[in-house]
């Protein structure tokens, strides 16, 4: 049988993507180097449990885990960020990704389920441990790119006695799937269905994760008034007891929006150091804007005295000409 194989542009993983194209059908090759059960196994194991509960994820046909590789359905390349960009009703569009959200809600999580090496894969609950390591990537990787380290330190001590009574705070227990990264490119149109895809990272979570992946969205800039039509659009079609507690949720959305943007600012710096990937760092700005509009009430008001007094406006911009 003819084909051909083209590669395809990687993401933040240590993945590489090819498409293996022939006349019966096109399939992806993914080849992992480095974290081969996080990008291979958990990954399939995830597709599985969505395609179980009748969500589209892509679809395992074959693997080779001792060469770092399986063979999944493709997609395609068009994604939701592509449909949104040339539209002008975005609402339309995020209304249709919300309801995907809920679905995906409504799937009774499981601690464990089966992957391709017949063993369990277990799927973790969040934690504020599980908080920590991922807002910690911003004071161990962003600001030793412009601080020296004792000082990034000092930072990293006084945000973290902050960002301890902020998780704490939470109102809302982790009991649902959790993608993680629940934004516009990680959901492709597949003919008239969605399908999902980066699900490796899924854990059992807080309700308000994906919802603020999707709302603040670092990629895609949408307007205040887009954000909070979608925001109130999910409240409105949910009957969890969180719509009940409007004031609750809110919160908890914007302390996890919060902590999501530090975890990405840390990401994205790491993407830049250690592996060379300036490509990401475009997105920082917008994400300090983020971080800025949602610690506006008084629970940050701590967390953004640290910031704003140690790190400057011209800080914040400077990344994006290293």
């Amino acid at each position: 049988m003819k084909f051909d194989l083209l590669p395809i542009a990687g993401d933040a993983s240590f993945r590489t993507f090819y498409r293996l194209i022939s006349k019966k059908n096109n399939k992806i090759i993914v080849f992992a180097k480095k974290e081969k059960y996080k990008n291979l196994v958990a990954y399939s194991a995830i597709n599985q449990f969505l395609r179980f509960n009748k969500i589209l994820a892509p679809k395992l046909y074959e693997h080779n885990l001792a060469k770092g590789i399986i063979v999944i359905q493709d997609f395609g390349d068009l994604s939701f960020y592509k449909e949104l960009i040339k539209k002008k009703n975005k609402l339309i569009i995020y209304k249709k990704l919300i309801n995907l959200l809920l679905k995906i809600q409504k799937i009774k999580p499981k601690s464990k389920i089966k992957n391709i090496i017949n063993k369990p894969h277990n799927i973790d609950k969040y934690s504020n441990q599980y908080l920590f390591k991922e807002s910690d990537l911003f004071f161990d990787w962003y600001l030793p790119l412009f601080l020296n380290k004792k000082k990034a330190l000092n930072i990293k001590k006084k945000s973290k006695k902050s960002l301890i009574k902020l998780y704490n705070r939470l109102n809302f227990k982790n009991s649902c799937f959790v993608h993680r990264d629940f934004h516009v490119q990680n959901l492709m149109k597949v003919g008239n269905k969605i399908g999902v895809i980066d699900s490796q990272d899924a854990l059992i979570g807080h309700p308000a994760y994906d919802l603020v992946s999707i709302i603040d969205d670092v990629r895609i800039k949408t307007s205040i008034k887009l954000k909070n039509q979608i925001y109130r659009y999910y409240l409105k079609k949910t009957s969890k007891n969180y719509s009940k507690n409007p004031e609750k949720f809110l919160e908890d959305f914007n302390i996890l929006s919060v902590q999501r943007s530090l975890k990405i600012i840390g990401i994205f710096s790491r993407l830049f150091k250690r592996d060379k990937k300036k490509y990401y760092l475009r997105y920082i700005p917008y994400t300090w804007q983020l971080l800025k509009m949602r610690m506006n009430s008084k629970i940050f008001s701590e967390l953004k005295k640290i910031l704003d007094s140690n790190i400057s406006k011209n800080i914040r911009k400077k990344i994006i000409n290293e």
